[in-house]
């Protein structure tokens, strides 16, 4: 699986995912040599299309390395933490946590969560110099293999290098750190999933325009704006007090919308017991751009009580007809004094939408609320910095999750901190919401003279999954009458050792005999787990294991996994047995562990199988070897 992973990898260039979904589309405009044809792809869009030479776009250094990055698979396997997972809270959640770098959790991802995704919030990094953002990847590229692979001069390739290497905190490197990221993230989001990401000045611009570049500048839903501190600060060295973040939201497409503030229906009423139920008073009196309208400009009549009001300076807002409609409709409130204004009955059942739109300046909660909460989880201690408010993240989630959801959506962190998105997602599933969370954190290490470091947490990670644990417990005990799903299973992702890769290059295929050793590098469960991920079942699968004559094999839906050596003659009379006997079980894939099995032992078994496919079953059997 790695060895195959690694040989792919070496062939991918900028744009190759992009590629791939154009050769599938347009096959006819790629030459013979595999070149794209662009002067024929535009023949084929010419009467939609304008196709010009000009162009607005965001560059920096690194940029078309930074879409190489994004095609590159992940060699990264998937260790599912037992342990924890096996626990009676957690052995059935939908509730994810992985400890890892997130370009490869995405990677991993989207092999089974793509267009799955209906809300993403991501709190990145804002670069602004003491947040401790720098920029290193572990890819190790020569100079003269990137300018090859980039098509660029060799001193842009060591300058695009420098930037991964050397920790750099600029803006291209910051970029060159967000854009593959992102890339990924719209490939997870369903057909109405919208990303909210929130950022400060420093970087804003910048994201605003790769933002527009990934996911469309029509798909811009809003820039909000979040008004973050009650106190304005008095002792700044220019004189402003920066008291706002942004948040960005955009949707994957076009017509993706948010749910927006849900009516304020606390100034309905029905003292008169009208049969049409609540309502409230609204004004009728015309605005001020309709003032020289003539036709809005007249004194109005009670027809019961025969009181004449004067026309407003602006006049009404309903000409004389549709006033004469509302008066037979009592849907007027006269006054009894004459020199009062007439209202309107404003029914509550007459309104258009549950919701009205949500404002594009958000003070619903400040800062500081993150973190009391998070002391309170913590015995006072404070042990991380500027922790999300957990009622902000749930006015996000529920911006992406319509009540109108049917089924169960998945929310997506991927710059998961101290966990305050798994808080809120928690809060809003004990409050009976229909989701689950997946949550991303890499395994970022607390400095040793921290709180957070002195109580025990190594790493950010370590928090985050402790502080899920502590949060559930405390939504638990609030909610006594809750039985919901407020577990999560745990996964950690883990590149291989080098001498694991030594054997996995150097391994033989044609050999008679398979490396047993590479099955205890990883594990069966990892790469069970990993494997289960990559064909689409996704993290929390129901598989099951089969005893065939003393052999464990797996077994989910189309696939059958053997992963562990010494499959018996007896095993595979086992197997063959149960495709003959048991009409329910039709797995079509057969997935192999290369490095478990001789030559011998995997033409055996292929020529064993064969019997199936002549059976009466007549199922052809796709056998898959990994390395």
């Amino acid at each position: 699986m790695i060895k195959d992973i690694i040989d792919k990898n070496n062939s991918v260039t900028p744009g190759s995912n992009e590629l791939e979904i154009l050769r599938e589309h347009f096959p006819a405009c790629f030459k013979e040599d595999g070149r794209f044809d662009i002067v024929r792809f535009q023949e084929y869009l010419k009467d939609k299309v304008e196709v010009t030479d000009e162009g607005y776009e965001l560059r920096f250094l690194g940029k078309n390395y930074a879409r190489m990055l994004a095609s590159l698979d992940t060699t990264t396997v998937i260790v599912p933490d037992e342990a924890h997972n096996s626990l009676p809270e957690n052995k059935g959640s939908k509730n994810i946590y992985i400890s890892g770098d997130n370009l490869d959790a995405l990677k991993h991802l989207l092999k089974s969560y793509a267009g799955q995704i209906k809300c993403i919030y991501i709190d990145p990094p804002y670069n602004t110099g003491y947040d401790g953002f720098v920029y290193n990847d572990n890819f190790n590229f020569t100079a003269e293999e990137l300018s090859t692979k980039l098509s660029i001069s060799l001193d842009k390739a060591q300058r695009v290098l420098d930037l991964t290497r050397r920790g750099s905190a600029s803006h291209s490197a910051w970029l060159m750190f967000m854009l593959p990221r992102l890339l990924l993230a719209r490939d997870l989001l369903s057909k109405d999933g919208v990303i909210f990401i929130s950022i400060d000045d420093n970087e804003q611009s910048n994201l605003k325009l790769l933002c527009d570049d990934i996911f469309g500048e029509e798909n811009l839903i809003c820039s909000f704006i979040w008004k973050k501190r009650q106190m304005v600060d008095s002792r700044t060295k220019n004189g402003a007090s920066k008291d706002h973040d942004y948040l960005l939201c955009y949707g994957r497409r076009e017509d993706c919308c948010i749910l927006g503030k849900e009516s304020d229906k606390s100034k309905y009423s029905n003292p008169d017991n009208d049969p049409r139920g609540p309502w409230m008073s609204d004004n009728m009196v015309g605005l001020a751009n309709e003032s020289q309208r003539p036709n809005l400009h007249y004194d109005l009549t009670n027809p019961v009580t025969g009181i004449t009001y004067s026309c407003p300076p602006t006049g009404w807002r309903y000409e004389p007809k549709r006033m004469s409609e509302l008066i037979e409709h009592d849907e007027v409130i006269f006054p009894a004094d004459p020199t009062g204004r007439p209202r309107r009955k404003k029914f509550m059942k007459d309104l258009g939408s549950e919701y009205t739109g949500l404002s594009s300046v958000l003070e619903t909660v400040y800062s500081s609320q993150g973190t009391r909460e998070l002391r309170e989880l913590y015995d006072g201690k404070e042990y991380f910095d500027f922790p999300k408010p957990v009622d902000y993240i749930k006015l996000i989630l529920t911006q992406g999750i319509a009540p109108t959801d049917k089924d169960s959506v998945y929310v997506l962190d991927f710059f998961g901190g101290s966990s305050s998105t798994a808080h809120a997602a928690m809060q809003l599933i004990s409050e009976g919401n229909d989701l689950n969370y997946i949550l991303v954190q890499i395994q970022a290490p607390f400095e040793k003279e921290t709180e957070a470091f002195k109580a025990g947490f190594k790493t950010i990670d370590e928090l985050g999954f402790d502080r899920i644990k502590r949060a559930a417990k405390k939504i638990a005990a609030e909610n006594p009458l809750f039985h919901g799903d407020l577990g999560f299973r745990h996964f950690t992702l883990k590149e291989p050792s080098g001498i694991a890769l030594e054997k996995i290059i150097k391994f033989d295929k044609d050999a008679a005999f398979g490396d047993n050793t590479l099955i205890e590098e990883f594990g069966v469960p990892t790469i069970l787990t990993t494997w289960l991920e990559r064909d689409g079942y996704g993290l929390t699968s129901d598989y099951q294991s089969l005893d065939l004559g003393g052999y464990t094999a797996y077994y989910i839906d189309k696939h059958l996994y053997l992963i562990n050596p010494d499959l018996s003659d007896d095993a595979v009379a086992g197997l063959l047995d149960k495709y003959q006997t048991e009409s329910l079980f039709n797995p079509q894939n057969v997935v192999i562990y290369g490095y478990s099995f001789g030559w011998n032992e995997l033409q055996s078994l292929k020529d064993s199988l064969q019997t199936v496919q002549a059976g009466e079953k007549n199922l052809r059997i796709n056998f898959e070897i990994r390395y």
